[in-house]
This record gives structure tokens, sequence and C-alpha cells, in this order.
């Protein structure tokens, strides 16, 4: 029989099992079983939420609250201090053009706060609206007329900071607390809250209505439920994040766990304040009653996670209870467990999974490729041991409509498209991360593009999420040695297998030299002393854009710069290239390389539209209106899978083939279920030399649906020979340049490559033929979305399902 005794001897409490433990399941550990998965089959005892819970600060300007007032500009900006007026439920606060400066209008109110710890707060929530080319809402701390921050207003430092949404709605911005990269750190109280917010470019005249603004409490976030999981940060000086159990002290979670041969469990200890300790303890009770403490520590520092390793080894075989059990001075002091993960021996050959995105890495200027630069030799030797694809294609031309994209297999219009500037994964499109994690696989995320990361809601999932936000030249240039360090790191702490990994690196996202010793390689001293000077001429006249003014006023050429810039990205992806070298070679000395699946992919090619250099280096580039995302030098991205002894070697295939394909294929190849909706589809027939893959015409799209600038809309095809993309609703924000002769453009990909001249004119029978096409997928695209659509009241006729399931869209 299974028996109880108190636990946690020697601390200020003592726990008895709680009702019903002995009848809880037993949970297997054959794959590493995330604790914070099973909170389901977890007993509670305890972890009561406090009656004392400090309340959020609010702030309802539908009534007067002259406390709020408005702060002076300096001398530089274009506006004066705003002119706030009270309507009925709504302080305005109107923007005018005064004088010269800056091209943005800038405003700014404030409040006095009494001496606040910025410690004991979370989030700023600003309800407001506007309807004029409005462009970000912040925050802004503690008025100082001396030691500023800020170059537009006297305040010593500025905070977070959200796109504001047009369309005369009310949003809500919820802006973080957390100390970030712009944030200057003070000592002493938090005396002042601002909220700043500007105009888009060269406005005359804007108005901003803010509703209320609301200061919520840090404990307040962990109120709603005795036990729970949260994706939380690991310390203010990284954008490093974990997911984590909370419970309130004193509390206990317990589990009944079959321990694995060589088993440990791995943990991580934090707490949301300093001067708030919490015991911690964890304790093994086996059947015949008897109790192990396994760690007994008192954690204070909130700053950073205590990461911790119990070896369970001696208890293989046995059924226990293991208990995660917290205590504090205060009850109700809020305790942290960073991903509970417990691993043994390795039992299965399910491999591991390394799913690496170069941002920015165009296929075209890939040696491995067939670029006359031997830019990846490292990449070329990893082909060679698996399967390269020739014609792969991201499905938007830039980071954040891709990787959502492709981390979710489902197109930028049926995910909701940009809202508020940016495009939230829904919470019920599963991620990849998602996929793996529930899948039993320890998962991480290192990247150093936010587009990439919680911005899009792409930490869900995710057991160590690195987001590095450190923009400083030499951490850009070298972001593939970071995050690989980084990666190294997370398993010597979480040394158990499987594992998913996203590696998502920007080595070649900025213009910035390479580092020794890849610096000279294309490009001399000389040459990147000119290539400065020009960039920042260019720059001071409008930037180097293919179709910037800028060459004429400074009678630069274009076609020389970008061949110095070409240069300086090639020695950059010649330095990603080496890492990944590095990286694969150290898989192979740990005894790691044999059992992982290598997925080498793109989000896009170069830098996109503006910096495309499959025209640049033309005399003539084609008109600006012309700019297809299906252009190889835009959207031709390397995707190459490795997996020895699984993935025969040396195979280049030519099928037309997508990145959305990427998670059904991983899913295929590893044998989990697939999504019960995706839009790609599973390339392992093709890798395995297997039937059951059909062609398909890849899609590329992207959808503004917040109204800053109005809704607009393109998407397109790459069938065969021809590629074809059409403008759904046009950008009114375009420049007439850029505003399309006609809907649809129609290119011959088999004798124009480079997409320099459409055929809508000479073929109007394949006019039709793609704008029928291509309005049907967009039509689709939105029946599908509804999916997604957080509202019970959204239902797809049985027409709608029966054209999804045709594309093959639902399973």
């Amino acid at each position: 029989a299974f028996l109880c005794s108190p636990l946690l001897i020697g601390l200020s409490f003592a726990w008895g099992c709680a009702p019903g433990e002995s009848d809880s399941p037993v949970l297997q550990a054959d794959m590493p079983l995330h604790l914070e998965e099973h909170l389901d089959a977890a007993s509670v005892e305890g972890s009561e939420v406090p009656d004392d819970v400090s309340q959020p600060v609010e702030w309802h300007f539908d009534e007067p609250q002259p406390e709020w007032r408005a702060a002076k500009p300096l001398e530089e900006i274009r506006t004066a201090a705003v002119k706030a007026v009270r309507v009925d439920d709504a302080l305005r606060l109107p923007l005018t053009a005064e004088r010269s400066g800056t091209s943005r209008l800038f405003g700014m109110i404030y409040v006095d706060l009494p001496d606040w710890d910025l410690e004991d707060w979370a989030y700023v929530e600003i309800r407001a609206r506007t309807q004029d080319p409005m462009r970000v809402v912040g925050i802004a701390f503690n008025y100082a007329e001396e030691d500023r921050g800020s170059t537009v207003f006297p305040f010593y430092s500025v905070g977070d900071r959200a796109f504001l949404v047009t369309d005369g709605t009310v949003q809500t911005y919820r802006l973080s607390l957390d100390w970030w990269p712009y944030m200057r750190r003070w000592e002493g109280p938090w005396t002042h809250l601002a909220i700043w917010f500007n105009s888009q470019d060269d406005e005359e005249a804007v108005t901003l209505d803010i509703l209320s603004v609301r200061v919520i409490p840090r404990e307040a976030e962990f109120a709603g439920d005795r036990v729970g999981v949260r994706t939380e940060r690991v310390s203010a000086a990284s954008g490093s994040y974990r997911r984590a159990v909370y419970t309130h002290a004193p509390g206990r979670i317990a589990y009944r766990v079959r321990i694995p041969e060589e088993a440990r469990l791995d943990v991580g200890l934090g707490v949301l304040r300093d001067d708030a300790p919490v015991r911690f303890a964890i304790t093994a009770t086996r059947q015949d009653g008897a109790v192990e403490m396994l760690l007994k520590e008192t954690y204070a520092d909130r700053e950073h996670w205590g990461q911790r390793s119990v070896d369970l080894s001696h208890l293989a075989g046995q059924t226990v209870t293991l208990g995660l059990e917290a205590d504090a001075e205060r009850a109700g002091t809020v305790a942290l467990w960073a991903a509970p993960t417990i691993s043994g021996a390795r039992t299965s050959d399910t491999p591991n999974i390394i799913f690496y995105v170069i941002d920015g890495g165009g296929a075209d200027y890939m040696s491995v490729y067939g670029y006359n630069r031997r830019t990846t030799p490292n990449i070329e030797r990893l082909a060679a041991e698996g399967a390269l694809f020739e014609r792969a294609y991201s499905n938007s031309d830039w980071t954040r409509p891709s990787t959502a994209s492709f981390m979710t297999s489902l197109q930028h219009s049926v995910l909701g498209g940009f809202r508020n500037g940016f495009n939230v994964v829904p919470e019920n499109a599963p991620t990849m991360a998602q996929h793996m994690h529930r899948a039993g696989y320890q998962t991480a995320v290192f990247t150093t593009n936010p587009n990439a990361g919680r911005m899009s809601g792409l930490e869900r999932g995710v057991d160590f999420f690195r987001e590095d936000r450190n923009y400083r030249e030499f951490s850009r240039r070298e972001s593939s040695r970071f995050l690989h360090e980084a990666f190294w790191r997370w398993r010597g702490t979480y040394p158990g297998a499987p594992y998913w990994v996203h590696f998502q690196t920007t080595d070649l996202a900025d213009e910035v030299p390479a580092v020794a010793p890849f610096s000279g390689l294309f490009v001399g001293p000389e040459q990147v002393k000119t290539w400065r000077e020009w960039n920042d001429r260019l720059g001071e006249e409008g930037g180097h854009g293919v179709y910037s003014e800028a060459y004429e006023k400074t009678g630069l050429s274009r076609v020389e710069f970008f061949m110095l810039h070409q240069g300086v990205f090639d020695e950059n992806m010649a330095h990603n290239d080496y890492q990944i070298g590095r990286l694969v070679e150290r898989l192979k000395a740990e005894g790691e390389w044999e059992n992982t699946l290598l997925i080498i992919g793109a989000d896009h090619s170069i830098w996109g539209a503006a910096d495309d250099m499959g025209i640049a280096t033309l005399d003539s580039p084609p008109p600006e209106w012309s700019h297809p995302m299906f252009r190889p030098s835009i959207s031709r991205v390397p995707l190459i899978f490795i997996w020895p002894g699984h993935i025969p070697a040396g195979q280049r295939l030519n099928q037309t083939v997508s990145m959305i394909d990427v998670l059904p294929t991983i899913l295929d190849l590893v044998g989990l279920p697939m999504p019960e909706v995706m839009q790609g589809q599973s390339l392992a027939p093709l890798l395995l030399g297997e039937e059951g893959w059909e062609p398909r015409p890849v899609i590329l799209d992207q959808f503004d649906a917040d109204g800053r600038g109005g809704e607009f809309s393109s998407i397109e095809v790459v069938d065969g020979r021809w590629g074809a993309s059409l403008e759904i609703k046009p950008n009114p924000a375009a420049s007439p340049e850029r505003q399309r002769p006609v809907p649809l453009l129609l290119y011959d990909l088999w004798n124009d490559p480079f997409c320099l001249r459409s055929l809508h004119e000479e073929r109007p029978d394949l006019v039709d033929k793609y704008t029928k096409f291509l309005e049907a997928q967009f039509e689709a695209h939105q029946a599908l979305g509804q999916l997604f659509t957080p509202s019970e009241s959204v239902a797809l006729t049985p027409e709608q399902l029966e054209t999804l399931r045709s594309l093959g869209y639902i399973q």
C-alpha cells in the first residue's frame, strides 16, 4: 500500500499526503518528462493565493485627473507641450507642428508617483484610440532635466513601447516594466511615470485619446490561480526566459513518477524579490512511506535563476512521489520552478532536432548553391551528407511574417496578418516548439532577432528561450558564436535527450563588417573604409536602397556601392558558415551527431526588397513597383536536411517547396501526429525516396489588417514556369513609384528568373487564370483564419470546409 508521511523535516511546516495523492496517475519518463505539462496529474496542497495581494493602480480619464500633466519637449522637437482636452471618456492629446526639427511630432504626459519600488511592478496598460497617422506609444521614468536619458523629453529613462493601431478602435497596450536594452537603471525610488507618443513622418497634426492607464503589481500576475505555468525572464541583464511552474508559499505540488534508469531532475529556482527569500525543497516518498530529502535550499536572487540538478538514479525502477515544496516568511510569496524536467537513459533512437535558420541567408549567395564566392564550404560538406532542395522559398519577404508561418505551417494571412504592428501567433495555432514539447522533447530557442521571438508569441512551449537583444556591433556580427555558446551552456544544465532547438542567427542581418579572419576575405581594408564612408554619405541623403535618390544627390555609383555591400555580406555569410561547422564538430565530439536531425533554412534572402542584390547592380533596375516576393534574391532560401543513417546522402532535389513544409516534414520524420490544420506538406517522401509527395504551387503572402495606413495585402504563387503576384488591396501608404499599374504581375521564371519584366500585357490568358487562382486562395486563407479567431460565433460553412479539405489545409 502507498503510505504517507510528513515531509520537509527541519523547515517551518510539514506536509502529509494530499487527499487522493495515492490515486494520482503514475507518470512515465521514457522521454524527458516536463512536470509543468502535467499539473492535471499532480496533487496540490497549500499554495493559497493571499488575501493581501497588491492591486493595480488605475487612472480613468472619463473623469478629471489633474495630477496628469504635459511634459515640455526639448528645443529640437517640432512640437510644444501638448495641450490636453478632456472629452466624454478620454483625455484627448492633440499634437501640431510649431517649429522645424525632427520629422515626427512627439508628445508626453506624466504623473508623480509616491516613491514606488520599481521591482514591485510588472506592467503598464494603456487604453487608447486614434485614427490619425500615429506611430508609437511608450513609457518613460523619473523626471530629470539635467541627467536625462531621453533625447526628446526631460526624463531619466525610456522604457517599453508598442505600435499604435490607427483605425479609431479602443486598444489596450501592455508595456513591460522589466529592464530592457534601452532602459537606464537608477538607484532609489520610481518617482514619475510618463506616457509618450509620436506621429508618422512629416505629419502636421495628429490626436491621441487616452482612456485609462493601469499599473500592475508583479505579484498580481500570479494571483489568478494557486498554481500555474508562465514564461518568466531569467535576469534583467539578458534576454533569456524560462518556462516555469509557480506556487504560493507554503505550497506543495506532488507527482507520482516511475523513475527511469540514470534519472535526474533538472530545475531552476526563482523568486520575485531579493528581499523575499523562498525555502525550496524537493522530496521523494517511496511506496513504503520512507521520505528522502533530495534538495533543501533558501534562495533570494531575483536577477538570476538558481539552476539545480537532483540525482534520482538510486531510485531507478521505483514509483515515488516527488514533491516540489516551498515556504517563506510571508504567506503567499511566489515560488518559481523553471522547466522541472526528469530525464534518464536514452531508450529510443528518436533524434535530437536542430532547426538552424540563417536570418537573411539567401541561397543565391551561398557557394553550396553555385555562388561564385566560397561563402559556405562547411554547409557544402554537410549538404553532401544529406539532401538539398534547389528551389525552396520563404513564404514572406521578411522575418516577422515568415518566421510565424514556418513555425506553424500556416500562411501569414491565415494567422491574422499584422495587427498593432505585430503578428502574434494565435493561441490555438500550435507552434513547432509546442508540438515538440508535447511529444516530450526538451525545447530551446536561441535568436538575436526579436521578430523571431516573443513579439510573435513564439516562446510558447519553449523550456529555455534566449532572445538576445544586445545590438552592440560586435554581438550582431558574431551572433552565431554567442548563440552556440548559450546552447552548450543549456545542454550542460539540461543534458537529457531528445531535444529540439531553434537557432535564428543574425550574422548577415546587419550591415556590419565581419570579424577576423573573415574580414578581408572578399573586401580589402581600403574597400571597407570606402564602403563605410559611402554608407554614411548615402544615409545622410536618405539611405542606400536600390531606388534611393541619394545616389543622384551624392554622385556615388549605386552599382559600385552594392558591389562592396555584397562583399561585406559575403564575409558574414562565411563567418556564420564557419560557426555552423564548429557546432557540428562539437556535436560529433559529444557523440550526438549520429542521432541528430539538422535542418538548415532561412527566413528570407539577403535584406529584402529595398536592398535587393538581385537587381541592385543592374544599370537599369526594373520599375520600383516590380518587386514580387518570389524574386529569388528576396525569397529563395537554403533548405537542407541531414540525418546520418536515415536520409540518404548526396541528394539535390529540384522540386519547388517552401519553408512552411518544414514543420510537417519534421513531424513525419520522427513519427509524430500532424497538425489538424496546416498548409505545408511533408517532404519526407522526397527525402526518403518514397511515394506520397505531390507537387503543389508555392504560395507567398503578407497581410496588414490593422489600419496603420489602412488594410492591404498581397498574395503570390510560384507555379512551375510561372510566377504571379496579386495585390488584393493596395498599400495606401505606398509612394507613387511603388503603385502597380495593374493588380496582377506575371513573370516567366524560365526565361526571366530575376523577374525583371512583367508579362501582364502579353499574356492576358495567364493573368485571368492566376487572378482567379490567387483570389480563391486568399478567400480560402480568410476562411481558414476563422478557425483561429477568438470568437465562439465564428463557424465555417460546409462549402468552406470542403474547399479547405480539397486544398489539403484540413486533415
